[in-house]
């Protein structure tokens, strides 16, 4: 609503109230803030899990091509 390119009293009026309810709640974003700490492990944990994944991949990829190598060998 910030955004209209003009505003009346209504618009204005409703802007104050939203402002006023965003103050009156704020704090229930808290409950979900990490600390840099949490961060800190959330990303060490995703980048484990990217090389867990990857790590798998290879080895399917080696797999199916050992697989389809055996009977031309054969």
């Amino acid at each position: 609503m910030a955004q209209y390119r003009s505003h009346t009293p209504d618009t204005l009026s409703y802007m104050e109230s939203y402002l006023q309810t965003f103050h009156r709640t704020q704090d229930i974003f808290l409950e979900f803030h990490t600390s840099k700490a949490t961060r800190t492990g959330a990303d060490r944990q995703d980048r484990e899990l990217r090389q867990l994944m990857a790590d798998q991949r290879a080895k399917q990829v080696h797999h199916r091509t050992v697989t389809n190598r055996r009977p031309q060998a054969d």
